[in-house]
């Protein structure tokens, strides 16, 4: 692995690790110090498109702001993760490629081993290929994404669900603390009200969330394929648990497009949790990677 690559992911971790953070410690913390406090979880009993909601939000602004900023946050700073999940995933099937290739040669070489003139050849166009072969700033191979439609697939979804949640998110936010100046609890909500927020909702914990279990769904099965041939053992279970971590987030998303007006699903709060855990793993094992030697 290039020593760019590895500084790039080593970098990355760092983001990922504070990104887990934030979802299974920060944000569970904030929501039951602070905002249970303030009285926001009674102002979400009938859902989120009532006047006591939006009068909490009027009346709360700070807290309510602190915590969506804290919530886009998390999501802005795992935007990289399905492209360096990518990188790995390539480059660990080229080494693995690269040793089997190296293999085949020294068996090819023990057999042809009276014809020296024919090795030098060979080897001579060996390495005319390899000076042929360009790569990227990353260090991987210019088209090395060839072949592998299914971790390009997942680095698209997973890109653009993070990218839905957070855009979602943050127009959601400047709409609420907009509309919520003036609004008494009991009161008539502002015209468009309940079609704007539902629409919100479902671009970013439907929509987002769906393309990003998608992508979680094709990570975790591309490592858990490759198995203990390919793949340390930690890497295998990081590949099972993101499987998992589709199963609920898929959920969520469901439950959510079933029932916007509810504000979240029963399984939204236990996937956001193993979907932080699962990018805080990746995190941590990002950072202790190591150059070959």
């Amino acid at each position: 692995m290039k020593s760019s690559l590895l500084t790039r992911l080593q970098r990355n971790g760092v983001l990922y690790l504070i990104s887990g953070l934030i979802l299974i410690v920060g944000i569970p913390l904030y929501q039951g110090l602070v905002l249970a406090a303030q009285g926001y979880g009674a102002s979400l009993n009938n859902g989120g498109h009532t006047g006591a909601y939006l009068a909490w939000i009027g009346n709360h602004w700070p807290a309510f702001l602190l915590y969506r900023i804290l919530l886009i946050a998390a999501f802005a700073l795992m935007i990289s993760l399905p492209f360096s999940l990518y990188r790995i995933i390539v480059a660990q099937e080229l080494m693995e490629q690269q040793e089997s290739d190296e293999e085949q040669d020294e068996i090819e070489d023990e057999n042809e081993g009276d014809d020296e003139d024919g090795d030098e050849g060979a080897e001579e166009d060996e390495d005319e290929e390899e000076g042929n072969e360009k790569e990227s700033e990353d260090g991987l191979p210019e088209h090395a994404w060839r072949g592998k439609g299914f971790a390009v697939l997942a680095v698209w979804s997973g890109s653009a669900g993070i990218g839905l949640y957070v855009l979602g998110n943050l127009i959601s936010t400047v709409y609420l603390l907009i509309s919520s100046q003036g609004t008494q609890a009991g009161g008539q909500l502002p015209d468009g009200f309940t079609i704007l927020t539902n629409l919100f909702l479902v671009t970013s914990n439907t929509v987002g969330i769906g393309l990003l279990a998608l992508a979680t769904l094709l990570f975790g099965a591309m490592i858990a394929r490759g198995g203990r041939n390919l793949w340390p053992g930690m890497w295998v279970a990081f590949g099972y648990v993101g499987i998992g971590v589709t199963a609920l987030l898929s959920g969520s998303a469901v439950g959510i497009a079933s029932a916007p007006g509810e504000g979240q699903a029963p399984l939204t709060t236990p996937a956001i949790f193993l979907l932080g855990l699962w990018v805080g793993w990746l995190g941590t094992m990002l950072m202790r990677l190591k150059p070959e030697e």
